[in-house]
């Protein structure tokens, strides 16, 4: 078990056993900021407004960006690979010491709350800073990056008493929510949901109904939920109000919300997936997050934002993948030669290679274009395609890893068990991989072949 010390000049080390494995020039931070491999600061190009993105294409790091990189790096390998086997082997769970030593640690290295501006107590990442530090979260089995303070993108719009009360405490890793979205006959298609607010003209409140599933969230830390439901509408025809979809915070304590059912899924994650019935709960109007029938808006920014997230994470999964598989492979002798020698086992390595490749690029591109403020359609599309593909390719490289090292590759002490049932659900949430191909299949038609694949 890893104990995270934090110093009072802002540094953090992980000791084991009493040995300081202090973030210095010897650590993995330190191998990682060398002078010799400070890329250029990368240049924007010129915006092409009929393309809808940037001419010139940067593939290198600022030195920032590379510092940002050794620090997500030195976090993942110095503080959440050594928790790993205990974490799995304790079923998805940590004593709360070791949840707050991950969350102090976090928060010194810099990590919390990227994608939020500094003035509200986040890091100002741009999307491409986030890649960059996704793509090392990857790199940790069980989503032990889950306890890094943070919130979902849609509490950006929150007023000043929701910050207060909601974001702020988040980023300090004092509070947690959970996004409620899906429903038992409510998955891919949003359209159908059930759940509802209806205001009670006596007093102002919202009383909330509904059914959610996989709201999720570490448990124990997740105390509120983004619940996503109907607010007004009626049946009255062509002429009758339609329904507008609205956000609402809600807090796990209130009267009326009850946690129906916590399932175990086929990974072991640092999240939990559970749902929740909501009976009648009364929230004021102030618990509205973003304005009345913006819930579709708000949700589609998050669900981009994670896509991009997803293929990153997936990336970095492959880079770890490839990196343990060729290590073995190139050690391990059997039939007098190393079994790398046999293509049976090179050749797919090298396919995932290409694959791992082909990710990190996608989703590169979809963060450049995001932070360019390209065609918000196509950012969409761009998305998608990344999260697609890096999705179905970490799940075959981890496929094939586990195949390289044969019986070992079916223990869960070895990461490549528990990546390849990790990674298998990346194929499912934030958007199946049959509704990433509906939206680039839409958008190849409506925004044009170039602009969805140049």
């Amino acid at each position: 078990m890893c104990a995270v010390n934090v110093a009072s000049d802002g540094g953090f080390s992980c000791a084991d056993r009493g040995t300081p494995f202090p973030f210095g020039p010897s650590s993995t931070l330190g191998k990682f900021v060398e002078p010799l491999a400070v890329a250029r600061p990368g240049t924007r190009g010129a915006a092409d407004r009929s393309a809808g993105h940037s001419r010139a294409v940067d593939l290198s790091l600022t030195h920032a960006q590379l510092e940002l990189r050794a620090r997500a790096r030195a976090y993942v390998v110095d503080v959440l690979q050594p928790l790993e086997v205990a974490f799995e082997r304790a079923g998805g769970r940590l004593p709360a010491e070791t949840r707050d030593q991950l969350k102090r640690a976090a928060i010194a290295a810099g990590l919390h709350g990227g994608s939020f501006p500094r003035e509200l107590g986040g890091q100002g990442w741009t999307v491409l800073e986030q890649v960059i530090v996704h793509e090392q979260l990857g790199q940790a089995t069980g989503g032990l990056w889950s306890f890094i303070p943070g919130a979902y993108n849609a509490l950006i719009h929150a007023d000043a008493d929701q910050r207060r009360r909601y974001l702020e405490p988040s980023l300090r890793g004092e509070r947690f929510g959970g996004y409620a979205i899906t429903e038992p006959n409510a998955g891919s298609d949003a359209r159908t949901l059930e759940a509802r607010a209806v205001r009670d003209p006596s007093t102002g409140d919202y009383v909330l109904n509904g059914e959610k599933w996989f709201v999720t969230g570490p448990p124990d830390e997740t105390d509120f939920m983004i619940f996503h439901c109907l607010v007004g509408g009626d049946d009255a025809g062509p002429g009758g109000r339609e329904a507008q979809p609205t956000l609402f915070l809600v807090d796990y304590d209130l009267p009326g919300v009850t946690m129906k059912h916590d399932p175990d899924y086929t990974h072991t994650f640092a999240d939990r997936h559970p749902q929740f019935v909501l009976e009648d709960v009364r929230v004021p109007a102030s618990a509205i997050l973003g304005g009345i029938g913006r819930a579709d808006e708000l949700t589609n920014e998050w669900f981009v934002e994670e896509r991009i997230h997803i293929g990153a994470r997936c990336a970095g999964a492959m880079e770890r993948l490839l990196t343990l598989g060729v290590e073995w492979a190139t050690n391990r002798v059997q039939f007098g030669q190393r079994i790398y020698d046999f293509q049976g086992v090179s050749f797919p390595l090298a396919d995932s290679a290409a694959d791992a490749a082909a990710a990190r690029l996608l989703t590169r591109e979809a963060a450049a274009l995001a932070d360019a403020g390209a065609d918000p359609k196509v950012v969409h599309a761009k998305a998608s395609l990344a999260k697609l593909f890096a999705s179905e390719a970490a799940w075959r490289c981890a496929d094939r890893v586990v195949q390289v090292f044969g019986g070992r590759g079916y223990m869960r002490e070895f990461p490549a068990e528990r990546y390849l049932r990790e990674l298998r659900v990346d194929r499912i949430w934030e958007g199946t991989s049959e509704i990433q191909r509906l939206i680039v299949a839409r958008a190849l038609e409506k925004r044009g072949v170039e602009r969805v694949v140049g």
